[in-house]
């Protein structure tokens, strides 16, 4: 197969690839020239992570292609069901960057607990004293309470990271449940029970963190939105490393500049590559740049997983 990595892939993914007679090209593509990339230069694969959209458009414009390919969980810059429809098989790796999630969580949560963010750029220029009585408030996350909205593999590892933090754990889900949370420490494995609930509003008075984990809504709309900010606790802290849109930034905004939110971090926004520019400037929100899967391990253990679903799409047809 002739195999286009619009987003790029890891050095050990394209060895596997070639390894096993696949040609992989790295060379990107403009959005706008896909389809006739894919078509001129004969691609029977296209793998994309979130930069690259494969949308009707493009799956009715290049009948030869056999397979997508989405390097990460979400999938909405895919139109999976039409794609299968027409007959192409589609392809994530759900499993392979939990973990890198959860960790830039757990960086988050620090961050925003103890204004890293705000404190780092501003201690080159600003009165060291003053930043020092300004910044003196931070809380620690040991015992303190954490909702995790959405409970599968990313949410599932970051309870483990918070509980092996002192932090106690409420998730959120549409099925409640008793769900034993394996960690490993000190070469001992200990299975923690983490309560799920399926009542967002009776959860949310709780919590004093917050972090969302799941994927783009059908309609659109946000999983936070004011009357969730509402049933809040003052002082709330909030992460989403999910999608742009599953919080309401407007509502956010308001929420930071009445105090019901005390920080905020966001790696995903509604406007990327493009974010509301009072979102990047605020002084309570911690900003990165969508970089959730992007770690090292992780982007090889993505293209490791693309590899071996490739391998056998191929070797079954």
């Amino acid at each position: 197969m002739k195999i286009l990595a619009n987003d790029g892939i890891s050095a050990l993914g394209k060895t596997l690839l070639e390894a096993a007679g696949h040609i992989v090209v790295t060379d990107k593509v403009e959005q706008v020239q896909l389809a006739s990339a894919i078509n001129e230069q004969g691609f029977d694969a296209v793998l994309v992570r979130s930069a690259t959209t494969v949308r009707q458009e493009v799956i009715d414009a290049c009948p030869n292609l056999k397979l997508i390919g989405r390097g990460g969980v979400g999938m909405d810059n895919i139109d999976v069901a039409y794609a299968r429809e027409k007959g192409l098989t589609v392809i994530n790796t759900p499993a392979s960057s939990s973990q890198s999630v959860a960790e830039l969580v757990m960086g988050q949560l620090f961050s925003i607990s103890r204004f890293l963010n705000n404190s780092f750029k501003e201690i080159e220029t600003g009165d060291f004293s003053a930043l020092k009585k300004a910044y003196a408030k931070g809380v620690e996350l040991r015992g303190k309470t954490l909702g995790i909205i959405g409970f599968g593999r990313i949410g599932q590892c970051l309870a483990s990271y918070a509980l092996g933090a002192g932090m106690k754990v409420i998730a959120i889900e549409r099925r409640a449940r008793i769900q034993p949370i394996t960690l490993k420490i000190g070469g001992q494995t200990i299975e923690i029970p983490v309560k799920v609930v399926d009542s967002l509003p009776e959860a949310l008075p709780q919590l004093d963190y917050i972090s969302i984990h799941v994927p783009k809504q059908p309609n659109g709309g946000a999983v936070i939105g004011e009357q969730e900010f509402k049933l809040m606790k003052n002082g709330v802290r909030v992460v989403n490393t999910a999608r742009g849109g599953v919080i309401d930034e407007q509502a956010l905004l308001k929420a930071l500049e009445d105090g019901k939110v005390a920080a905020a971090a966001l790696d995903v926004y509604e406007n990327e590559p493009q974010p509301l520019a009072a979102l990047l400037s605020h002084p309570k929100i911690a900003c990165t740049p969508h970089i959730g899967a992007a770690t090292l391990e992780a982007q090889d253990r993505i293209g490791e997983e693309l590899a071996e679903l490739i391998i056998a799409f191929a070797n079954a047809q």
